[in-house]
Parts: C-alpha cells; structure tokens; sequence
C-alpha cells in the first residue's frame, strides 16, 4: 500500500509505503497554535517507510526542546510531517492525496480544547495525551 501526501502549493510531494498507524487529533493549546486550527490530525509512520518525492530543499522545520518537530514548505506554509529525534514520526492527515483508510482517531488532550470547539459525540475522547504511543517509534 502506498500513500502520498503534497503541500498546498504542491512544490513538496512525500510518500508512505506501509500504513499510517495511532491517528490522533490533538485538540492541546501547543497544536492548534502549530497547526493554526482547533486540532491537529496526525498519524504516525514508520520513518523506514517515508520518503520525500520532490521539493526536499524547500522544507524548512522547527524542532522543539523535547525532540519533536514539524517540517514545514518554506513556499505555502502547509504543515506536512513531524519529527521525533530528527527522524520522521508521522504525516498530517490534512496533506494527504487519498484515503489512508484508517483505524479510528483518537482525540486527545480534549480537556484543554478551545472554549469556542464542540467534540463531535460518539467519538473516542482523552482527557490528556496517550502515554502508551506518544515517544513509542
């Protein structure tokens, strides 16, 4: 199965071969300033399994100090893969070109969600984080 993602100009083009494993949504006060939104939506990747297709030059990243980052098209701005050790972790959902056909998202750190979002019901919700996925590679 291969699946391939681009940015919003579509200067940088990846693709995953494998599947996309542990979606989350991520609804913390440190993803939707990264994300620009009221969640995140992310999969994790086997970093073996990743590759840039074009527009690898053009990726600019920032790199938090607890390892993990976000690689970003220094063109359009799109957020197109986070890092963990400096090797890729896992995809944004929003970058992908077709359906991963996924398990179910998890949405996590729903406790300290905007005021202004509304959770959908019948969705798998947390409180806080997942530990038991959260640094596993």
């Amino acid at each position: 199965m291969s699946i391939t993602g681009e940015c919003f100009c579509g200067a940088i083009e990846y693709e995953v071969t494998g599947s996309l494993r542990d979606p989350l949504s991520c609804h913390c006060s440190r993803c939707r300033k990264a994300f620009s939104s009221q969640s995140s939506n992310y999969a994790r990747v086997e970093s073996a399994n990743f590759r840039w297709v074009s527009g690898k030059e053009l990726l600019t990243s920032y790199v938090g100090k607890h390892g993990f980052g976000l690689l970003f098209c220094s063109v359009c701005g799109s957020t197109l893969a986070g890092t963990l050790d400096k090797a890729i972790h896992g995809v944004t959902l929003g970058c992908l070109n077709e359906d991963p056909s996924m398990e179910e998202i998890h949405h996590i750190f729903v406790a300290s969600k905007a005021d202004w979002e509304v959770v959908p019901d019948g969705v798998t919700q947390f409180p806080e984080g997942r530990r038991d996925i959260e640094r596993r590679s």
